[in-house]
């Protein structure tokens, strides 16, 4: 019970800092929308989907898919500025558990992640996306394990190194080549043998095909489970590896 009070205080703490500014909601929107679009109207010709539905039921999920990894990647430089700012030391004369300093923070992540999601649902609907609530809810699900595997693995990092100008190219060398692999927007089956094999090893490729089975109407596809598999390990593995740095910072 005291780990979820924790969890709740700090998690509303995140929220209410994150509510009175919440320009970073709509800055992490925007590029989404963008491709949404600018270039999602370009899919339907470039690999002759014979429908918009059919075009955005593949383009959709796999932007969902990049604004998780990308709206969760970046969160760590919020906590360099606060270790910058001596928030986490003040921390160490609390009594607040330090999983819950990683968890709530991750709650505000994920719950940013998801308001902005269903904002790209509802907005592609008209374009001609139509998906099942009960399949849109599990890939929202898919999503908050990817928005807490890679929110984690950012506090981590961010703990590590302390600066924005180490995480700041570490990041981005890391994000080009899982955007590349991940077949966000252009199927990996388009790709050679030894690329769709490289491709087997980004968790993120088989969360995209989970989500575009989800949207396609089949949860009992085995890409799904698999899916959810291959991102929720690494998302328990990443938030006690996090956790552990917190503990050893705030001690």
């Amino acid at each position: 019970m005291k780990l979820l009070r924790d969890i709740w205080l700090v998690f509303a703490r995140q929220m209410a800092l994150l509510l009175r500014n919440p320009v970073w909601v709509i800055v992490g929107i925007m590029q989404p929308l963008y491709f949404l679009f600018l270039f999602g109207p370009l899919l339907r010709g470039a690999l002759r989907m014979g429908t918009a539905e059919e075009s955005y039921r593949f383009f959709v999920p796999g932007l969902l898919i990049q604004l998780a990894m990308f709206g969760s990647m970046f969160v760590g430089f919020a906590l360099v500025a606060e270790l910058r700012q001596g928030v986490i030391e003040r921390m160490r004369v609390t009594p607040v558990s330090r999983l819950a300093l990683l968890l709530g923070r991750c709650g505000r992540d994920i719950v940013m992640l998801l308001f902005q999601s269903l904002v790209i649902v509802l907005l592609a609907m008209p374009l001609g996306l139509k998906v099942k609530p009960g399949d849109l809810l599990l890939a929202l699900g898919l999503l908050a394990l990817i928005g807490l595997l890679m929110s984690s693995f950012s506090y981590a990092l961010a703990l590590i190194l302390r600066s924005e100008d180490a995480l700041a190219p570490l990041l981005n060398t890391v994000s080009m080549p899982i955007l590349l692999l991940s077949g966000i927007l252009l199927p990996m089956t388009l790709a050679p043998g030894w690329l769709r094999t490289v491709s087997d090893f980004i968790p993120f490729k088989w969360a995209s095909d989970a989500a575009r089975a989800l949207f396609a109407g089949n949860p009992g596809d085995p890409t799904v489970w698999k899916g959810l598999l291959f991102v929720g390990v690494p998302a328990v593995l990443c938030v006690v590896w996090a956790s552990r740095k917190f503990a050893k910072s705030v001690r």
